[in-house]
C-alpha cells in the first residue's frame, strides 16, 4: 500500500523501512486486534486517494473519508484482517 520495504530482521521478525529510508519498524504478531479506538497512526504518501484506491482493492474498508480532518488531507481505513 505504501511502498515500503518489507524484510526480515536477524531475529526472524517482519519489519519494514518507509520508501524513503526516514522511517522503519516492526510488527507484533499475535495479539489480538483492538476493538475500541486507541491509537491512531499516520502514514505520509504522495497520494491519499491514489492510497485509499489501493487500500479498498485490497479489502481494506475506509471508516473516515478524505476531508474530515480540515486543513490537513487525511482519511482513516481499516486493516481487512481486523475484527
Amino acid at each position: 500500500m505504501f511502498g515500503w520495504n518489507i524484510r526480515k530482521r536477524g531475529d526472524g521478525s517482519t519489519s519494514f523501512d518507509d520508501g524513503v529510508g526516514a522511517v522503519s519498524g516492526a510488527w507484533v504478531l499475535g495479539r489480538p486486534p483492538g476493538v475500541t479506538p486507541g491509537l491512531l497512526i499516520y502514514v505520509m504518501v504522495d497520494s491519499v486517494a491514489a492510497t485509499l484506491d489501493a487500500i479498498v482493492s485490497n479489502g481494506g474498508e475506509i471508516v473516515q473519508p478524505i476531508g474530515a480532518d480540515a486543513l490537513e488531507i487525511t482519511a482513516r481505513f481499516r486493516d481487512p484482517g481486523e475484527t
